[in-house]
């Protein structure tokens, strides 16, 4: 197939440009170099667009070009991953095919507590939750059990999230969603801290859907009292995680019966969140054997040692077999 590979960078870039593996993992894309790599391998006939600022170069190379899928990595436009709908939408008016999920998915996963009301009112456990708003910030919290969790509503990729995050008491909590409020802008979310173990489970797919076995973050270094979550280092800074024996990997045995309710769950959630394609659903497994639904992610990381392409492998599926079965679902 002819395939337009789609991503963002952090400058202005020449429609032109013409991206390899190797140029990519300059530009800090191992995502979009893994990817690139793999689709040549499978012999598909590959050109890239580099998007920043301009929205008719992405016109134009879709109308010159005529791709026959477009294979979306883009997550913002001018620095601005709220912008990560409007690419897709895009490619809807265009009648373009693409991998991945549509605006509307992304809209809805992109404000957490928004997904989080959906997911509530269809009955899937979650912490309980209430959000401040930046216009209108909470001084109080009434009935709310303690400790809690503190993140910026709108946020990806774990940003803004931080020790400081765990919150012990209403105190703490209120000052954190303050400090959301100024650093980023937005509202903040404010929910029961779950103690427990944090899985990864992954989707493929649009109506038949298939669930990987699911990863787990183990936190192997760090004190046993100390409360255990992914912030933004313990995530992406390779130095933090190595000083606190951080790593991701196949989930330890779960209890008996709980690997066919994380699938079932998994499914469920990813529909009611209308994820197409692929799709990431974070959750919490108390000692105790409840679940609990974290966030979901449409579109999560494809890079090959990332967990999605890692479950994959787990469920014997190759990295490229991955990423033409992701391809696929663009014409289901």
């Amino acid at each position: 197939m002819k395939v337009l590979v789609l991503f963002d960078v952090a400058r202005p870039a020449d429609p032109n440009e013409a991206f390899s593996p190797e140029s990519l993992k300059q530009e800090d894309k191992p995502t979009e170099a893994d990817v690139l790599e793999s689709l040549r391998r499978l012999g598909h006939e590959v050109e890239t667009l580099a998007v920043f600022d301009n929205v008719t170069r992405i016109v134009d190379k879709l109308t010159s070009l005529g791709p026959d899928v477009v294979f979306n990595l883009s997550e913002s436009f001018y620095h601005d991953r709220a912008h990560e709908p409007n690419i897709t939408a895009l490619l809807d008016l265009m009648k373009v095919r693409y991998t991945g999920s549509g605006s509307d998915a992304l809209l809805l996963c992109k404000d957490k507590a928004l997904a989080k009301k959906v997911l509530a009112y269809h009955h899937v456990r979650l912490p309980h939750f209430v959000v401040s708003h930046r216009a209108h910030p909470l001084r109080r919290l009434r009935r709310f059990a303690y400790p809690a969790f503190v993140k910026p509503v709108c946020e990806d990729a774990s940003d803004g999230i931080c020790r400081a995050s765990f919150a012990k008491d209403e105190k703490e909590a209120i000052e954190r969603a303050r400090f959301i409020h100024q650093k980023f802008n937005t509202d903040a979310l404010i929910e029961e801290y779950i103690e427990g173990r944090e899985l990864y489970l992954s989707v493929l797919g649009n109506n038949r859907l298939t669930v990987f076995p699911a990863r787990e973050i183990f936190f192997d270094q760090m004190p046993e009292d100390a409360p255990k979550f992914a912030t933004f280092h313990a995530k992406w800074n390779d130095s933090y995680r190595k000083k606190w024996g951080i790593t991701n990997g196949p989930a330890k045995p779960l209890p008996e019966g709980v690997p066919g309710h994380l699938s079932e769950l998994a499914r469920k959630v990813y529909r009611l969140l209308k994820i197409r394609g692929f799709g990431r659903i974070d959750v919490r497994l108390t000692a105790t054997g409840d679940v609990y639904v974290i966030e979901a992610n449409p579109n999560p990381c494809l890079a090959q040692d990332e967990d999605f392409a890692q479950s994959a492998c787990l469920g014997g599926v190759s990295y490229d077999t991955l990423i033409q079965e992701i391809l696929n679902t663009a014409f289901a």
